[in-house]
Formats: structure tokens, sequence, C-alpha cells
């Protein structure tokens, strides 16, 4: 029997808990071993319980589900973390992917839409959506022409200006059509192959393995090992850090 993935739950209210615990409880591929009503409580949970998953609501007294979210992070940055909302506002989602969330879910998602996002979390599959890949190449952009700014004013002392990298933290169902670009060349001399650079940039782009596979015509099983291989050649962990990385390399169109 494959081993149960070890889940937290941490929700200030009651009701809340009760309906991720229903959910969760419906595969039995997952299993509850705690539940937090605050930040705090998560976090001492997280360092004590070790789950391998926590399901954070955002809003929370004591701490927040954000400063939780850090907090643990800095403790285990292995602990996957979805943040839970009730808002689909995208700057709430991106602080919390800037804070080392895998990503985020809406309360009011059906519980098969739940599970199946938690299932895909678990084992690194699930795509970050297009918006939050385009907040990030956002961002990434502006603390880039901050820097640029910064340091031209310093120019008189002969330094010359330098291009920081994201101010992410690397801890931190359309139809495809795979674009004709020249943006792999922006990797450089890395140790990735043609087509691995090929995959990793629709992965930063959002897409799923299944898209990504039917786009390729070749099979999810292979998008995995190619995903499985970049990451060991990039020694990055998640689709969040292989984002930032093609952030860096100039892989995501404006």
């Amino acid at each position: 029997m494959t081993e149960q993935i070890r889940v937290l739950l941490a929700d200030d209210h009651p009701h809340g808990r009760e309906g991720m615990r229903e959910i969760v409880g419906m595969d039995a591929s997952f299993i509850i071993i705690g539940e937090a009503e605050n930040g705090e409580q998560a976090t001492v949970m997280a360092a004590e319980l070790r789950p391998q998953l926590i399901l954070m609501d955002i809003n929370m007294p004591v701490m927040n589900g954000m400063e939780a979210t850090q907090m643990i992070k800095t403790i285990d940055p292995q602990i996957k973390i979805i943040m839970v909302t009730v808002s689909d506002d995208i700057s709430d989602l991106f602080e919390a992917i800037k804070r080392g969330a895998q990503g985020y879910l809406l309360k009011n998602l059906s519980p098969s839409a739940w599970l199946e996002y938690l299932r895909a979390v678990a084992v690194d599959e699930a795509p970050l959506s297009k918006e939050l890949a385009f907040r990030m190449l956002q961002e990434f952009n502006s603390g880039r022409n901050e820097q640029v700014k910064t340091d031209a004013s310093h120019s008189d002392k002969g330094k010359k200006a330098k291009i920081p990298a994201a101010a992410l933290p690397l801890n931190a169902g359309s139809d495809l059509t795979i674009p004709t670009s020249n943006n792999s060349a922006g990797l450089g001399k890395t140790p990735l192959t043609q087509r691995e650079r090929e995959v990793l940039e629709q992965v930063a782009a959002g897409h799923s393995n299944r898209q990504i596979a039917e786009a390729f015509m070749i099979s999810e099983h292979t998008i995995k090992n190619h995903l499985k291989n970049i990451l060991q050649k990039l020694h990055l962990d998640n689709r969040v850090q292989l984002t930032r990385y093609a952030l860096e390399k100039g892989l995501l169109d404006k």
C-alpha cells in the first residue's frame, strides 16, 4: 500500500476545518494528522508533526496564514502549503506564492476540484496559473527596473549597474498551442536538452503535464521524466522555482 500523505489543516473557523476534513477524507491517499486554529498553532504543529501538506486559511487571528507560511518554510522548505481562501484577489495569491506557498484553493470549488488539485500538488504536478505567472513577470521586471535606477544614480562612483534576481524566494483549462519561439536562447549554456528547454517554457507559462504532452504528442509519463531531469539538473524543487528560473532567463513573454 502506498504511504499516505500527511495533511495538516489550519483554519480559525470550526466549520471551515470541518469542510476541509470532509473533503480530504474522501481520498484514502491523504491522512489528517492535526488541525490548527491559527497561524501560530499551525507553525508549532508543523515543526512537531512535519506534515507533507498543509491547507492554510489566509485570514486567521494571532498569526495569519501568510506569516505562518513564511515561518513554516524556514522550518522545513519541503512542506507543501496550499492557501485556502474565499477571495480570488490576485494580489493575495501572489503574496502567498512569494511567502512560499505552492498554490491556492478557493473555498467555493467542488470537492472533486479540490481533490484533483491536492493530488497534483502532492506530486509537484499542479501548474501555476497564467495570471500568477504574469504577475511574477511584472514583479520581476519592476524589481529589475528599480535596481537599474538605483545603480544608475550611483554611476558617478564608477559602479556598473547590476540586474538583480527576482524578489521571489526560491522556496517560494484552455487549449495549448506551442509557440514558435527563440526564447530558449536565453538559457545560454545550461545542461538542459532542447526538448527540456521547450518543456521548461511551457511549465513556466502555466500549462499542465497533460496539456504539454498533448501539444508535443508524447506521453504524460515522458513529460514527467523530462520535468524530473530538469529539476535535478537545475537543482530546483518545484514548478514555482522553475517559473522563477524561467523569468531570470527571459523565457516568459511580457
